[in-house]
């Protein structure tokens, strides 16, 4: 039972969604992303997402690639997110890595996860990492006690539904929509059928990402998902303060405080 597998439960066991937040590390410095998660935590987020920039990001869209350009346009590293986290999770809210698998490879995958354990990390969330190629990653999530939270899309047949199910722990990211990740004016009309669909194989909670921006959406969300999953509104707040940090993480509490009142409303 991992930090994270425990909020979920609590949460469920109360009848509310978590809000699960993204930030990328090192965006748009190290210190101001400590800053900016610790603040979404104040705000409301139950869960922290921490995004290990990447120079190749096939599923996000241009805001979080923007951030991700600038964070390694000035030099941040993988010991670096490990700093964001070993911040993060001393906040007391549970912290997980969203990573493409390359990076992870490039480091050593036994040493990634005993340094994420370290540092207070409970898991992993692998856009690109199918389960059934994940073995040398599943023996050392294992290992170190570490989620392994994989994704799902409207298109995966019933079948891969629920290999990767059982395959996961922690929840199991359920990607709305067909697309990169990005803001959008409404939810979803797959992301209901999707998570129907997960039920049937799966006890686990079901977190659904990509395209909430704001409360109401949260609430939209929240009313049928166990986590409503949100980054690129929340990567926005900082991108549009152009250079003012105190600015982009006012605005980050903000929105963040809206996303958790509208999962407070969900049911």
């Amino acid at each position: 039972m991992t930090a994270l597998s425990d909020t979920l439960g609590r949460l469920r066991a109360d009848n509310r969604p978590a809000l699960v937040g993204y930030l990328p590390a090192g965006f748009p410095d190290v210190e101001t992303s400590i800053r900016a998660t610790t603040a979404m935590v104040e705000a409301g987020a139950d869960v922290v997402e921490v995004g290990l920039p990447y120079s190749d990001p096939v599923m996000d869209g241009p805001v979080i690639q923007a951030a991700a350009d600038a964070a390694l346009s000035a030099g941040v590293r993988v010991t670096d997110v490990f700093e964001v986290v070993r911040q993060t999770a001393a906040t007391g809210v549970p912290t997980v890595v969203m990573t493409y698998w390359n990076p992870v490879e490039r480091h050593g995958v036994a040493r990634f996860a005993a340094t994420l354990a370290e540092a207070g990390g409970c898991g992993l969330i692998t856009p690109d990492l199918v389960p059934d190629e994940a073995e040398e990653w599943s023996n050392a999530a294992k290992d170190n006690g570490l989620d392994q939270i994989f994704l799902v899309a409207p298109s995966s047949t019933d079948e891969r539904l629920a290999m990767t199910a059982a395959a996961s722990s922690g929840f199991v990211y359920a990607t709305s929509v067909m697309g990169v990740t990005g803001s959008r004016a409404a939810t979803s009309t797959r992301a209901p059928e999707l998570v129907r669909r997960l039920r049937g194989v799966t006890d686990l909670p079901v977190g659904v990402g990509l395209g909430v921006s704001n409360g109401d959406q949260a609430a939209e969300v929240g009313g049928f998902a166990d986590a409503v999953i949100v980054g690129s509104a929340l990567v926005r707040c900082l991108l549009d303060a152009h250079g003012d940090h105190d600015a982009g993480i006012d605005a980050l509490r903000d929105l963040t405080a809206d996303l958790r009142a509208g999962v407070e409303r969900a049911r």
